[in-house]
């Protein structure tokens, strides 16, 4: 059974720094591409960040590019997302997802190319 179990949000001041975990089960991690997203009161879910499988690189948003890191630890199952320099819009709930595709690449950040999702975990940025 795949499942993906998000943890680690939290509430934080602005210019603060948190670490997210995303730890699956029920599938080979390095063998897929995973995205972290976020979803910000009243808006759409956007996706932040997209690890190609097999050791690919990430792609990042603009939005989190310079301040946000994505790495795995395959013998953990465990991917992670370092947010640091975090300002209010920050705020949502970040969700990690897997892509349909075995040995896929990130491409076109479409949410379609994603087949389960986690539950997500709370992300707020407030002085």
């Amino acid at each position: 059974q795949v499942r993906l179990v998000e943890s680690g949000g939290g509430l934080v001041q602005p210019g603060g720094s948190l670490k997210l975990s995303c730890t699956v089960s029920g599938f080979t991690l390095d063998y897929y591409p995973i995205g972290w997203f976020r979803q910000a009161p009243g808006k759409e879910r956007e996706e932040i960040s997209c690890t190609s499988s097999r050791g690919g690189s990430t792609n990042y948003a603009e939005s989190v590019k310079g301040r946000f890191t994505v790495w795995k630890d395959n013998d953990k199952d465990t991917m992670f997302l370092q947010m640091n320099s975090l300002k209010f819009e920050d705020t949502g709930v970040y969700y990690c997802a897997k892509q349909y595709g075995l040995f896929g690449k990130c491409g076109s950040s479409n949410q379609n190319e994603y087949d389960f999702w986690g539950q997500g975990t709370q992300v707020t940025v407030s002085s």
